[in-house]
């Protein structure tokens, strides 16, 4: 099911989110749901308080689907300053300074440990989504505010 997705200024956004202790059929389906609500907003990445829930829970694809509940990032190394947005300030996008590689624990949906190694634009989703998840969004760290640019006109 595909749900709203909670904006900027919600104060859920900054809320610290609480672990998820209980692995059963409804925390399998909120995974679903995000994750069929991020790819209908064409998004790479989705926290469970932007759906209004604040739990530790995070979905991404950038080229495969993951999902972490209780994630954490054991190592970081590297620099990339890259643009970024986020589902919940669209239309905002800035250049942020995020490590080139993380490597990120946590448990499935099943209650069972994942690990996780991400370069370049994985590393950059699961920084942004963790950060969610303690209440810090993409534009406190934002260095330079950007603007996208627009799309080509056909024709000119």
């Amino acid at each position: 099911m595909i749900r709203e997705i909670v904006k900027f200024g919600a104060p859920v956004l900054r809320q610290k989110c609480e672990e998820v202790t209980k692995f059963d059929k409804n925390l399998g389906r909120i995974l679903d749901d995000m994750y069929e609500t991020m790819r209908d907003a064409d998004g790479v990445g989705l926290a469970a308080p932007q759906i209004g829930l604040p739990a530790r829970l995070i979905v991404i694809d950038v080229d495969r689907r993951i999902e972490i509940v209780n994630p954490v990032i054991v190592s970081m190394w590297g620099k990339q300053f890259e643009p970024e947005g986020c589902l919940s300030w669209p239309g905002k996008r800035g250049i942020v300074k995020r490590p080139k590689h993380v490597r990120v624990k946590g448990l499935d949906r099943y209650g069972k440990p994942v690990k996780f190694r991400a370069k370049d634009l994985l590393a950059r989703a699961f920084c942004h989504e963790i950060d969610h998840l303690n209440g810090i969004l993409f534009e406190d760290k934002v260095l330079e505010w950007v603007e996208d640019e627009p799309e080509d006109q056909e024709g000119e």
